[in-house]
């Protein structure tokens, strides 16, 4: 008999990775997960900024980066003030680096939601390729005489089912953080 749960499996996957994406999206409130792209040159190679400090929200508006060793507090600016997707110019006391949350205008606004729109289609797309590769799978297994045709017909209405329900979760997770970008 033919096993979906690899296939729903990959369809979670995707979703969890366009969550992922999405978290990454500035909405003009800080959030640690807004650093999660930088990396930093230290002793002597490159290291994810979690690796080498910590990232915490003390305001609304604001970024604290606390390096665990503060021979690193330059090279953290550095990284920060030198990632381009951000556009951040932070500042350092000598101990903690301070990331200020710039307000978003209208048009950045507009901008973001464009890019989400973006990521949503990505998201469909993976989505559409795990559905094929099911398909493909199935109809592999009927022409080998594993399924008959009706077990083939009960597939692909279940895996365009699965498809739909998680169109619908898209659409949840997009429209949510569309408001949240246009709340100003």
């Amino acid at each position: 008999m033919f096993d979906t749960k690899p296939y729903e499996e990959k369809m979670n996957l995707a979703i969890e990775h366009f969550e992922a994406d999405l978290r990454r999206i500035r909405t003009g409130r800080a959030h640690p997960d807004m650093l999660d792209g930088v990396v930093i040159e230290a002793y002597g190679a490159k290291m994810p900024l979690n690796q080498v400090a910590n990232v915490t929200v003390p305001e609304p508006q604001q970024l604290a980066v606390t390096p665990f060793d503060p021979s690193n507090v330059q090279a953290v600016a550095t990284a920060i003030r030198n990632n381009q997707a951000l556009s951040f110019n932070p500042s350092d006391d000598g101990r903690v680096v301070r990331v200020n949350i710039p307000a978003l205008t209208e048009e950045r606004r507009r901008e973001l939601v464009k890019q989400l729109g973006e990521k949503v289609e990505d998201c469909r797309i993976a989505l559409r390729n795990v559905r094929q590769d099911a398909l493909k799978e199935a109809k592999r297994m009927k022409d080998a005489k594993e399924l008959s045709e009706e077990d083939m017909k009960l597939i692909e209405k279940g895996v365009d089912d699965d498809m739909k329900d998680y169109q619908v979760k898209i659409d949840e997770i997009f429209k949510a953080k569309e408001k949240e970008i246009m709340t100003v």
